[in-house]
Parts: structure tokens; sequence; C-alpha cells
């Protein structure tokens, strides 16, 4: 830190695997949500070249957060500088870099970068920061060489599908029966109680207990980004047994023919260390795919013929 300048730290990490493979995964952003548990959802808001600007909402200390990055990539160096345009008190500001320096042909180090302030350099807001920034790139860090490391693994593992239907209504009513999650218990069978905060707007806590086949229930907390009325991105960060990762994405798009597509995608990575405690010991990564597509793809389905009786009825 220098005199009156902003805090600057440095983590660092490193991981087997090439340097242009780990840059291609720091460049992606998309994919974020799926490498790095803090990050809930990204969106592109603006591409030019190797400039960009990003809308990043992800959690700190346990609180959801929400801002705007402009990024510049530098593939031949290997480097991606970013940039907060609108930051989330206490943070003032925030920069950084991530920078890949191969080791071998096959390992390299990861150096992550940041530089911040506190709102009205507040020692409190800082000592905050402090944390959030060291926590989450430890976390960072830690999944992005986790990931990278067991690709091969995960390629069997991971798995992502979608579920649509097709509506004669408006955009708005499909989405607000999607957004109004509080309502969910007295509206869809399968959901048993719900627990739903919105502290800042469009950025909402969901804790929900849902019913299975079988009669049991079970507990699941999602962070959900939603965008009228077309969005509503989540990360599920309590999972069910069988899942190490859950993200998902409502989507409300209007055909040509004046109906609505409504959508709901889902991206899974499974957790090979529950299947034989939840299916049995003969059971397969095969038979808990198909487990755990049916459950979701069931509740998917379910949620979205609700919605579609609400949007047609004008409910």
């Amino acid at each position: 830190m220098t005199a009156n300048g902003p805090r600057e730290v440095a983590h660092e990490i490193t991981v087997d695997a090439p340097a242009e493979t780990v840059y291609r995964l720091i460049a992606e952003v998309e994919n974020w949500p799926r490498i790095f548990p803090p990050t809930i959802h990204v969106d592109h808001l603006e591409r030019d070249g190797d400039q960009e600007r990003i809308r990043i909402w992800a959690t700190a200390n346990g609180e959801a957060k929400n801002w705007t990055s402009r990024r510049t990539l530098d593939a031949a160096a290997l480097r991606v500088d970013f940039r907060q345009e609108v930051s989330a008190p206490p943070v003032a500001a925030m920069g950084g870099a991530w920078i890949v320096e191969p080791l071998t042909a096959s390992s390299c180090r990861i150096r992550l970068l940041h530089d911040y302030r506190a709102v009205d350099d507040d020692p409190a807001g800082l000592a905050w920061i402090d944390q959030a920034v060291d926590r989450n790139s430890r976390s960072e860090l830690a999944a992005l060489r986790t990931n990278v490391e067991r690709v091969r693994t995960e390629e069997e593992l991971t798995f992502s599908f979608e579920d649509a239907v097709l509506v004669d209504g408006q955009a708005k009513d499909l989405y607000d029966f999607v957004n109004e999650a509080h309502l969910w218990p007295e509206r869809l069978p399968h959901v048993a109680s719900v627990q739903l905060t919105e502290d800042t707007p469009g950025l909402q806590s969901l804790r929900m207990d849902t019913r299975a086949k079988d009669g049991s229930t079970h507990t699941t907390h999602s962070y959900r980004v939603c965008v009228p009325h077309h969005k509503i991105a989540y990360k599920q960060v309590t999972l069910p047994a069988l899942m190490s990762l859950h993200t998902g994405c409502w989507t409300f798009r209007e055909t040509p023919d004046g109906r609505v597509a409504a959508s709901s995608q889902h991206t899974v990575v499974l957790n090979t260390e529950n299947i034989a405690k939840v299916l049995g010991a003969e059971a397969t990564v095969a038979d808990a795919r198909a487990y755990v597509h049916t459950a979701l793809s069931t509740n998917s389905l379910a949620t979205l013929g609700h919605a579609k009786d609400h949007a047609e009825s004008g409910r």
C-alpha cells in the first residue's frame, strides 16, 4: 500500500495445466459461475476487440453483490486487466489483473492482483474488503486449479440440458410467475416452503424446500439474477447430495408468430462421493446423471406448465 494510495495485494497458485488453457478459462467469463464458487452470473454489456465491459454478480463474505467492470484481454501476454466501473459499497474503487506465467509446457503460475479503496477510506470498510478479497481470491484460484486439473474427469460428470414450452401469452406474465417465488408454495405442488429476500432490486436469495416423488423434501439455497422480463439466472449454493454444482437460467423469448418460448436451462456437475449413498452401491455415474436429469426436468416442466397456465389465463 502506498501513502494515501490504494491497498495493493497479490495472490498466486501453481497449476498443472498449459498456460494457454488457463488463460482461456479466465478470459471466457460466461463460464465463471461454473468455475468460481463466489460467482453467481456474468453478462457481457459491450465487446470491442480486446476491450469488454461486463457485469458480475457474486457473493462476498456471505453477501450477494454486483458490479460493472471493464477488462482488457491480452492473449499474447496471457494477461487480463480489470477495473470496476461501478463498485458496490463498501468498495469505492477496485481493479487488478490476472497474469498467467508458463513454468513448463504443462504447468503455469497464476497471479491475481488487486488494488482497492474503501468508501470514505473507512477503516472498517477497508477491513471488510481485505477479508472479502482474500477469501474470494483464494477460493477463485483454488477453484480454477481444480477445474483445469480435473477437466477430463468432469467431462463425464458435467452436463447441460434445457426444457421449453410455447405459450400463448405475454413474456411479462411468465417472468412474473418465476420471479414471484414467494408464491410458489401455493402455486407449485412440488414446493413445500420458500424464503425469498431481495435487498438489492433484481438480486434475490431463495431458500426452498422441494418435495421429491417419494414424499421426502430437500432444501436448496440459490442466488438469482432477475432481468425483467426475459431472464432469471441462478446458482445454487446449497445443493442436493448428488450435485457439486448447479447453475441455471429461465428465459422468456417472444417468437415471430406472437407466442413466447419459455425455457429452463440447467448445468450440473455430479458429486460422485454420494452416488452409492443415495442410489445404492451398484449405481453408476450414468445412473446418477439420469436420476438428476429426471428430477430437475420434472420440476422445471411442472413450473413451466403452471407458468403457462397462469399466463394463458391472464391471472
